[in-house]
């Protein structure tokens, strides 16, 4: 059957230009509307984390990647205040991944993939099962403009560990916020002209787009400021 898979990274839920409002359950419900998948998410406000299932009607799973300063509840509300200035700085960040309710998944754990030393970055992974099973792994990686090899080395770590949990077979997908145009994993199918990427090993890669900007415009603001990016593969997954 053919799979729709998304990622976003969702901006703390901040538009552009950036408001006092924040807008992350119009973002989820315009990301999960038509029922995909899957769907990878980064940049989550933790104090988002427990709402994502019933906002979505989608399976969650998720990592915090960085803490917030303050407890969730009050976070949420320091930020609600002016959403486009405080964003991660109280609420923390977090990645996640949801899947459709048909389909049977599992956690597979996380792996830290950026150098001691640097900003803690994470790739996380959940297993879907079926007769050909589908690995994902969700990564946002480190911003080095000065030093594309970073992201690259992440990338290179995230796909590995991937790689190492899957279930001999599966098709694997890497998606995310890679923060560099070329991630170089070259077993992987779908790289496009962008940050965000949807990377597929072991299946028939059907297409990789970006929605075009006007499909994110709600209130005459643009959510989010990176692109929804979208996959379809042919898989057996059931």
């Amino acid at each position: 059957m053919q799979a729709l898979i998304r990622s976003w990274n969702v901006f703390h839920g901040n538009t552009v230009p950036t408001t006092r409002r924040g807008y992350l359950r119009e973002m989820i419900d315009l990301a999960t509307d038509d029922r995909p998948a899957i769907l990878c998410l980064q940049e989550v406000p933790v104090w988002a984390l427990p709402h994502l299932a019933g906002w979505s009607g989608m399976q969650s799973y998720w990592l915090v990647a960085r803490g917030p300063r303050r407890p969730a509840a009050l976070a949420a509300a320091i930020t609600r205040l002016r959403n486009g200035l405080f964003r991660s700085r109280l609420a923390g960040q977090a990645n996640a991944i949801l899947v459709a309710p048909r389909h049977a998944a599992t956690d597979l754990g996380h792996e830290r993939i950026s150098e001691h030393g640097r900003e803690r970055r994470l790739v996380h992974a959940v297993r879907i099962a079926g007769s050909s099973g589908v690995t994902v792994a969700n990564l946002h990686a480190s911003n080095d403009h000065a030093n594309p090899d970073v992201p690259r080395g992440e990338a290179l770590r995230a796909a590995s560990f991937a790689e190492g949990v899957a279930t001999h077979g599966d098709v694997i997908v890497i998606a995310g916020d890679f923060n560099v145009l070329d991630p170089a994993l070259e077993a992987y199918a779908g790289t496009r002209d962008g940050i965000d990427q949807i990377l597929v090993r072991g299946a028939r890669l059907e297409s990789v787009v970006a929605w075009p900007r006007e499909r994110r415009v709600q209130d005459g603001v643009v959510l989010s400021d990176h692109p929804v990016v979208e996959a379809r593969i042919e898989t057996q997954t059931s």
